[in-house]
């Protein structure tokens, strides 16, 4: 029964996910319907093919690679508040985006690809610290605790590369336009922008789920991990990268995004209380349905077009407090 129960949760969040879509492309300030598509009316048109199906489409693929990648940190660091700060990505992307902003284009490719950049670069520091660190200290791999230590470090290191360009940028147009990137949006996503995340995440999250007996093994002791087989040191480092290069792709494109990594693992975790291979599959469907109902918020419930962020952490702010106090307050 509870197999049985396993199994049906991924289609009941398909079925949701694919209705929150279906309602992403019809509703906003324009209604379209389908009788309008059907006869090819051109506003129509238009806007479903410049506006709603590019923001539909980075809505579904954003919130599953944030769902798949917050699920893979989380095991890996044993930690169920990890997350792409853990080890700087998201800062880094920042940075990386305030310097496109500042000295390259207002071209929305140059930053992106100046975001992207960022998100590497932080990772591969925090990992080549977390590996001296590790020397320094006797130890012959980069374990956890290494890690989070190097990224809490890059965090540090890029916000104030952060604070230092922002004090650089003009007031009235960079620097509204940084602000504005790091609280998240998924307004002028065109259908030019999407191929580069969603090949990114395609490949990436493919093989996660290939390795993913690998990553559950991650989530035990070191030792007992050893034992079983498992080249520990290497495979952490290379499904860390995967997630983290899903991350950095999606991010660098939609700004960032917050919570959906935190909250979309945790939900799938709750419900099927495992962490097998459909837990994996429902935190990426639910990173879809969350990202899609925040983006329709976003556009549709006030005059003028709000943060995505906004509506991610009014819902992620409670469930963290939930995590804190609810559930016999183990974390």
């Amino acid at each position: 029964m509870k197999k049985r129960h396993t199994a049906v949760l991924p289609g009941l969040a398909a079925v949701l996910t694919v209705l929150l879509a279906a309602g992403s492309l019809f509703i906003g300030k324009y209604p379209l319907t389908m009788k309008d598509l059907l006869n090819q009316e051109p506003q129509a048109l238009r806007v479903f093919m410049t506006l709603r199906l590019p923001r539909t489409c980075m809505a579904l693929v954003g919130g599953f690679g944030l769902g798949i990648a917050g699920a893979v940190y989380q095991n890996v660091f044993h930690n169920p508040l990890a997350s792409p700060d853990t080890i700087g990505v998201s800062s880094g992307a920042s940075a990386g985006a305030a310097f496109g902003i500042l000295f390259l284009s207002s071209n929305p490719a140059f930053i992106t690809a100046s975001a992207f950049a960022g998100g590497l670069a932080a990772v591969f520091l925090s990992l080549g610290l977390a590996s001296i660190g590790g020397k320094q200290l006797g130890g012959s791999h980069k374990g956890p605790a290494s890690i989070v230590l190097a990224g809490i470090a890059v965090h540090s290191l890029a916000q104030t590369i952060l604070m230092i360009l922002k004090l650089t940028a003009d007031p009235e147009r960079q620097l509204a336009s940084i602000e504005y990137w790091i609280m998240g949006s998924l307004n002028g996503i065109t259908l030019y922008r999407i191929p580069m995340p969603v090949l990114v995440c395609a490949v990436c999250c493919g093989l996660l789920f290939l390795l993913y007996h690998q990553v559950l093994l991650l989530s035990i002791e070191e030792e007992e991990a050893r034992m079983l087989g498992v080249p520990v040191g290497r495979m952490r480092l290379l499904v860390l990268f995967l997630a983290t290069l899903v991350t950095a792709s999606i991010i660098s494109v939609t700004g960032l995004v917050s919570f959906i990594g935190l909250l979309a693992p945790h939900t799938a975790r709750l419900l099927t209380k495992n962490n097998r291979m459909p837990m994996l599959l429902l935190s990426g469907l639910f990173g879809s349905a969350l990202l899609c109902m925040a983006d329709l918020c976003a556009r549709s419930l006030t005059a003028s077009e709000l943060p995505v962020s906004i509506f991610t952490s009014l819902l992620g702010a409670p469930f963290l407090l939930y995590l804190m106090f609810g559930r016999d307050s183990k974390l």
